[in-house]
């Protein structure tokens, strides 16, 4: 089992993170979250934790938005945009 931090931006999901331990995932995803440059970046909407599991199934943990007016307005964001590929069609 593997933690996955990803960014959602306007080109698409990126991972920036691989982690084999949760408590050192967190500790990336938390300090990320407060990155300036993230924060003012303004292509940068998301950060997203998710655990990997070996039958290949992904599982969000945590998600940070950096953009919120993007969440809130689906002409500029549809519901699948910060989706990884495996997990559309998924709540």
């Amino acid at each position: 089992m593997t933690y996955l931090i990803l960014t959602h931006d306007a080109w698409g999901v990126v991972t920036v993170g691989d982690f084999t331990g949760l408590d050192e995932a967190r500790q990336a995803f938390a300090a990320l979250c407060q990155d300036p440059w993230y924060r003012q970046d303004g292509t940068v909407r998301a950060l997203e934790l998710v655990m990997h599991g070996p039958a290949g199934d992904v599982q969000r943990l945590d998600w940070f938005p950096f953009q919120e007016l993007l969440l809130s307005d689906p002409e500029r964001c549809p519901s699948t945009w910060w989706k990884p590929e495996e997990m559309r069609g998924q709540p």
